[in-house]
């Protein structure tokens, strides 16, 4: 029987509040502690009352799971579930508190953007400093370095220092050489939404080469649609704690419940800059919350709301809706036609949706906003989800199928005569 690539045994990682991670203090901050050190000493000699425990978290505890070799296992979860701690232990990047993982052969990981790289070094120079680190040899790089290269799209920035790429020119490059070099277990953590789609759909199609080349992926995604089409087996941590492993849709769909109740802690839910400055406190479809079925006809027009608060004013800032469909994301629509000024305090932001756009079937709406180019932005996923019926009106178009309903036609030539081009207005949404 072939053993397990990834046998995790209880793990358990414990943090310290107010604590710094790491190890390795500058010499003022050394000096500092010293100093609080010694006048906690002094103030406890005099009998004063002084507290010497600190507050304490876990951020996993009592995970175990096993991956098989030739096997992608997705792993799924909201925001402090536990997830990227788990990869960082399995990486060597922190120690565990508790438990043991024991992992078969040479690991590759993909954990934040430019994680590994040198920004004063080349693309070339860390394509080899990184598979040095993953333990290969030089003649072994060199002979799947234009592989690497073309799969990254670099070849006319390869000799640029990478502190002046981009974040998709750095994951480009960083996925490339993490997937080529081969290692037998792969771990990668949700870094790959920051490329575009063309290069998103090439990762996954490698990530099922490896798979399939017998190596094992563990993959960390808030992307549900990559999930279900990626992963064998779906694992979903809450609260630092495993609470299934099993197939992906019932994984995929169990998480769905979970973050429907996203209201009660939205600081689970939301992730980005702008995460702390703003909050949202309520979605609806058409006025229905998330304690009563949404079912929507096709013919009804559709009205996204949610309220909010920004604690405090930001400039140029739009609200963002989305609607998706099996983890493809159909249209985005925002609250304002430019950004503008949000002042602090409480504020409700729209979206409408026309009737006869979307076709029968289950949808989920993502939230967030941004300024600034996206510089600064929140985002949280999959908050609500509606369903559109079969009960179509008797101007629907039942022969143009698809997933979104386009209302009008095109044109048709035939010899010299040009018949104009006829549209039917949309609505001000964005596919």
């Amino acid at each position: 029987m072939t053993p397990p690539a990834i046998h995790v045994e209880q793990l358990a990682k414990q943090y310290r509040l107010g604590e710094g991670v790491s190890a390795h203090r500058t010499l003022g901050e050394r000096l500092y502690g010293l100093a609080g050190s010694a006048y906690n000493r002094l103030v406890k000699r005099q009998g004063a009352q002084t507290s010497t425990k600190r507050d304490t978290f876990w951020a996993i505890r009592g995970v175990s799971f096993q991956a098989e070799p030739g096997k992608v296992l997705g792993v799924i979860g909201r925001n402090g579930a536990g997830k990227s701690t788990l990869l960082k232990i399995l990486s060597r990047i922190t120690e565990p508190t508790a438990g043991r993982a024991t992992i078969r052969g040479r690991v590759g990981s993909l954990l934040e953007v430019g994680t590994g790289f040198h920004p004063e070094l080349t693309g070339r120079e860390n394509v080899y400093l990184n598979a040095a680190i993953l333990g290969m040899q030089r003649r072994e790089v060199a002979s799947k370095f234009g592989d690497i290269v073309a799969f990254a799209e670099l070849e006319k920035f390869i000799d640029t220092p990478v502190k002046r790429y981009s974040s998709g020119m750095y994951v480009r490059l960083a996925f490339a050489v993490a997937a080529h070099l081969e290692p037998e277990v792969l771990l990668i953590d949700e870094v790959l939404a920051v490329g575009d789609a063309g290069f998103q759909q090439r990762c996954l199609g490698r990530m099922h080469e490896i798979a399939e080349g017998g190596r094992t992926v563990l993959f960390v995604s808030h992307d549900m649609g990559a999930v279900a089409r990626l992963c064998d087996r779906v694992m979903l941590m809450d609260g630092g704690r495993v609470v299934t492993i099993t197939d992906p849709q019932d994984a995929i769909d169990q998480y769905l419940r979970l973050v429907a109740d996203w209201r009660r802690d939205p600081s689970g839910v939301f992730t980005g800059p702008l995460a702390q400055d703003v909050r949202f406190f309520d979605l609806t479809v058409n006025g229905v919350d998330n304690n009563d079925p949404r079912i929507i006809r096709p013919d009804q027009p559709i009205t996204l709301r949610v309220v909010g608060e920004a604690q405090r004013a930001i400039p140029d800032y739009r609200t963002t809706f989305s609607v998706y469909r099996d983890g493809v994301r159909l249209l985005t629509q925002h609250d304002a036609p430019v950004p503008t000024d949000l002042p602090a305090g409480r504020f409700e932001a729209t979206a409408g949706l026309p009737a006869l756009l979307l076709r029968p079937g289950r949808y989920s709406v993502g939230v967030g906003g941004y300024r600034d180019g996206m510089r600064e932005y929140l985002w949280g996923a999959d908050l609500i989800d509606f369903t559109v019926t079969e009960q179509w009106s008797a101007d629907y178009d039942p022969i143009n199928l698809g997933l979104i309903n386009l209302p009008g036609h095109g044109s048709r030539i035939t010899g010299s005569r040009r018949d104009a081009l006829t549209t039917a207005d949309t609505g001000s949404c964005a596919a």
